[in-house]
């Protein structure tokens, strides 16, 4: 889809036209730029990082630098319709901070993360070595995923928020996966909103 990654082509399938939409982390703005073009959508990208912020500019999306970790408090209550964390979560340090504010300035979230539950990375545990993958390119000493979960871990920590699953969505190397998911796909994405 427009040579969008992945998941991002299946989170924008997820976003009504039209929305109001917040991109945390949203690297190079190519979600924001797709959703702008082709649904009319409009928002904001969050990007800490320079080169990925002059990115965004590049593609004429609106982009804020800023850590999310310090906060959306920027931003009032619901004024979002969606709020994204795509590949992202598993870098964050308070990761529970992070998805309650999702919660709170959106009406809805999408999250899709590395599924540390994948065959190959227990494969990888069981021969002794931390996995590499293309969803998790680094090695065990440089490596800035700092929490790593499985579907089944993700599930639970939605429901200790009070978050509700609206939607999910599961790929291997960007394609569907229908049948033993958590062992079989890469990725993991998740529409939940308030309970």
């Amino acid at each position: 889809m427009n040579g969008l990654r992945a998941d991002l082509a299946q989170i924008a399938q997820w976003i009504t036209p039209g929305s109001r939409v917040l991109d945390l982390g949203c690297g190079d703005g190519a979600l924001m730029a797709h959703l702008h073009g082709a649904k009319q959508c409009r928002g904001y990208g969050v990007e800490i990082d320079d080169a990925q912020l002059l990115a965004c500019m590049r593609r004429g999306v609106d982009v804020i630098q800023r850590d999310i970790e310090a906060g959306l408090g920027m931003f009032r209550r619901a004024s979002f319709d969606v709020v994204v964390l795509s590949m992202a979560i598993q870098v964050t340090h308070q990761t529970e901070q992070v998805l309650r504010e999702m919660s709170e300035v959106g009406r809805e979230g999408i999250v899709s993360f590395p599924n540390f539950g994948h065959w190959y990375h227990a494969w990888s545990i069981l021969r002794g070595r931390m996995p590499v993958s293309r969803e998790m390119p680094y090695e065990w000493y440089n490596t800035p995923n700092l929490h790593l979960a499985t579907i089944r871990d993700f599930e639970d920590f939605l429901a200790r928020l009070g978050l509700t699953i609206t939607a999910r969505a599961f790929l291997a190397h960007g394609r569907p996966v229908s049948w033993l998911a958590g062992l079989r796909s890469t990725q993991a994405i998740y529409r939940f909103r308030r309970s």
